[in-house]
């Protein structure tokens, strides 16, 4: 596996990570797969994808507890990342909510926490005050945010009085590439990491006929690889960027591993860039 600094904090996490959205259901609890949701994430972090991002929305927590499962005897390997619900972002219901997180999860610390979407009925002030402790009390090591703009990620920033925001997870991929124009420059510019989720698409690029998915189709022959496995080459492309791709078939999850240990070249990346163009 390679790996990249999570912002400037020293810390190194790998490029290829563990997404679990829709493991252990979709906004309610599913357990019709857990063990093979528990297996997955157990082969991924073996493979060397030692982030692991869940999320307290995720199967109304149960998603949480699968994963908790999935670290036992593992923790001390792994970088784990949850996210606090935006209708939680209230002072007393961030420390409650991250008090839950660590309860599920069965750890004594998050890696990462993050604010899942922007809530501009609660003063951002008071949920950053709230982050702020949880860092101050050790509940979680470091503070992100996820689906912010500029202007959001900088008044939460600027909500801050001590600690930094290091990353920003946001959708990204061949098909949806509308965090090119400000927020992954932005990103770039100032140091934060850009956790890719829905980096396939959400199906789409190994599924998707015609028109681009041909050149797509062509560069993977070149490469000996699969689609799934250069859509990800290419996202990595990028140097302040991780990408977390869900699976729960364990084919997909080594394929997954095999994005790294060998780069496209400058001309097939700039192909792909082209034929993927928004329009």
């Amino acid at each position: 596996m390679e790996f990249r600094n999570l912002r400037k904090t020293g810390k190194e996490i790998p490029v290829v990570g563990l997404g679990t959205w829709e493991i252990g259901g979709g906004m309610m609890s599913n357990s019709s797969r857990d063990e093979e949701a528990v297996e997955a994430l157990r082969l991924g972090l073996e493979l060397g994808m030692t982030l692991v991002d869940t999320a307290e929305m995720y199967g109304a927590g149960h998603s949480e507890e699968i994963v908790s499962r999935a670290l036992d005897g593992r923790r001390e390997k792994v970088f784990v990342a949850s996210k606090v619900s935006p209708s939680h972002f209230a002072y007393e219901d961030v420390l409650r909510s991250a008090k839950r997180s660590l309860e599920r999860l069965k750890i004594k610390q998050m890696d990462l926490y993050q604010l899942h979407w922007p809530n501009p009925r609660v003063p951002i002030e008071e949920t950053m005050r709230a982050m702020e402790k949880l860092v101050r009390d050790g509940v979680t090591r470091y503070i992100g945010v996820s689906n912010f703009s500029v202007t959001q990620v900088e008044e939460a920033q600027a909500a801050l009085s001590r600690e930094q925001i290091v990353s920003n997870q946001v959708e990204y991929s061949l098909v949806d590439r509308s965090i090119e124009p400000d927020v992954l420059p932005y990103c770039q510019r100032e140091g934060l990491t850009v956790i890719a989720y829905s980096p396939l698409g959400k199906g789409r690029i190994p599924n998707g006929r015609g028109g681009p998915f041909k050149v797509l189709e062509e560069i993977a022959a070149k490469y000996g690889k699969s689609r799934s496995q250069v859509a990800l080459n290419w996202l990595l492309n990028h140097e302040s960027l991780v990408v977390i791709p869900k699976a729960i078939d364990k084919a997909h999850v080594r394929e997954n591993a095999g994005v790294v240990g060998w780069r496209l070249s400058p001309e097939d990346s700039k192909k792909l860039a082209t034929a993927f163009a928004p329009e």
